[in-house]
């Protein structure tokens, strides 16, 4: 199972050939993608345009939509952010924290192109995808 990063969907929408997003364009219909719910907000609400957000919006609602946040992830986020900070590492962005921790608690691979993600890897075990560094 591969969780899908905003990061690379807006590459991939926006026609950016990254490593990250050529493996998304093979793997779209071959893997077992799945996106969270709010990947699916942060990408859709990009677009400017009617036409590319319905496009998008069919595109990723076929995909296996997780709800990414409740009480439990919600706490292990808390606790993930305040060991990275112990360590002189504080990442940029909530969602991100929230991503990675969904993605370690379940054991779940991480398409991603984002720099926030690689302290997860390195220190609690977030398995990143070699795409999109």
């Amino acid at each position: 199972m591969i969780l899908v990063d905003s990061s690379v969907w807006i590459d991939y929408f926006n026609g950016q050939h990254t490593a990250a997003t050529d493996f998304l364009d093979q793997a779209l219909g071959q893997s077992d993608l799945i996106i969270g719910d709010l990947i699916l907000t942060e990408v859709l609400q990009g677009f400017k345009q009617d036409k590319d957000f319905n496009i998008a919006k069919t595109l990723l609602s076929s995909l296996d939509i997780h709800s990414l946040l409740g009480q439990n992830i919600a706490i292990k986020s808390a606790e993930n952010f305040r060991f990275l900070r112990k360590r002189g590492i504080t990442v940029r962005k909530t969602i991100d924290v929230i991503i990675a921790t969904y993605c370690i608690e379940n054991q779940i691979n991480l398409l991603q192109s984002d720099r926030d993600f690689q302290p997860f890897a390195e220190h609690l075990g977030l398995m990143l995808l070699p795409y999109g560094q």
